[in-house]
């Protein structure tokens, strides 16, 4: 087995150029050659408090070169695993971001997005805002219908305030409207929410099945993926404010009762060995409110551990 620093240079993860995972740069869109392609989207002008997760893309790159040792994958005792030895990644670095323009930065999300459904890769973008799932599920126009995996602990799902109607409080209302969304679970939902009364029966009517953190535990990892629909394809989008700001405090609406570590981690691996998924993305993480930089670090190894899993699996059921 080759490792990275057989070549002569111990290349440790603090040197060199900060890409996701120390993985290779692909500046041209039209020349995406890899199994997943990571992309940015630093756009934070839909949130409604503290602002901030732009810097989330590029914070949550520099963690995440803390798994690129270089050793031929990433070898699990638990699992008895190797993941992602043979996975390619790329990155393609950010979408433009127009300042104040809302329209014109989510059309450059959704352009990279398509870009890689069309390299044939899987789209992973981290933001962000959630607003910019809005994009991302917009890229999907005319895909084979897929259920989103919602983990979060806002229900994001206002239909219009003040005229807004893609903010980050926005992006699962939008989801609800697309015909290729067969449906969302959304898992993590508790305390005060940004979405009102009759924004969670308007999401019940739509068929959501909205679970939160004391429900998922009493039903545990197996129960929530069992409420799936078995066999769908499946778009993960992942808010850091899931997780208790106990271990992610680098986020601009901190909710207390959050899951810790391996409540998300099992569920995704569970939901990963039984569905297609099709897309991920991961918002919200703000770096500049968590100085020891946890959050970050949080949001890359759980990128890194489901892109694991992901494809793991995919290979045992090609197999």
């Amino acid at each position: 087995m080759s490792h990275g620093y057989e070549a002569g240079r111990l290349n440790l993860p603090f040197t060199g150029i900060c890409t996701f995972g120390r993985n290779p740069y692909v500046a041209d869109w039209s020349t995406i050659d890899a199994d997943v392609a990571i992309l940015g989207a630093p756009f934070d002008a839909g949130t409604q408090w503290r602002a901030g997760a732009r810097f989330g893309p590029r914070g949550v790159r520099e963690a995440s070169t803390l798994f690129s040792f270089g050793h031929a994958g990433a070898y699990d005792h638990e699992d008895d695993v190797t993941y992602l030895a043979d996975t390619r990644i790329v990155d393609l670095g950010d979408a433009d971001i127009v300042h104040t323009d809302t329209v014109q930065s989510h059309a450059n999300i959704r352009k990279g997005v398509e870009a890689i459904r069309a390299a044939g890769a899987l789209p992973v973008v981290i933001g962000g805002d959630h607003s910019i799932n809005i994009p991302c599920i917009d890229a999907f126009e005319g895909a084979k219908p897929f259920h989103i995996l919602q983990i979060d602990a806002h229900l994001d799902f206002v239909d219009e305030r003040h005229g807004v109607r893609n903010g980050h409080g926005n992006p699962m209302r939008r989801a609800s409207e697309k015909a290729w969304v067969s449906g969302m679970t959304q898992v993590g939902i508790r305390n005060v929410s940004s979405t009102a009364r009759e924004g969670y029966e308007a999401a019940r009517a739509c068929g959501s099945d909205i679970l939160s953190v004391r429900q998922a535990r009493a039903l545990g990892p197996d129960g929530v993926a069992n409420r799936l629909p078995q066999g769908a394809p499946v778009y993960i989008t992942i808010d850091i404010d899931a997780f208790c700001p106990s271990i992610a405090p680098g986020t601009g609406t901190p909710s207390h009762g959050g899951f810790l570590y391996y409540d998300v981690l099992e569920l995704l691996q569970q939901v990963a060995n039984r569905h297609e998924i099709v897309g991920i993305d991961l918002v919200e993480v703000a770096p500049d409110y968590d100085a020891t930089g946890a959050t970050s670090i949080l949001a890359a190894q759980v990128l890194m551990n489901l892109l694991g899993f992901i494809f793991h699996a995919r290979a045992q059921r090609d197999g």
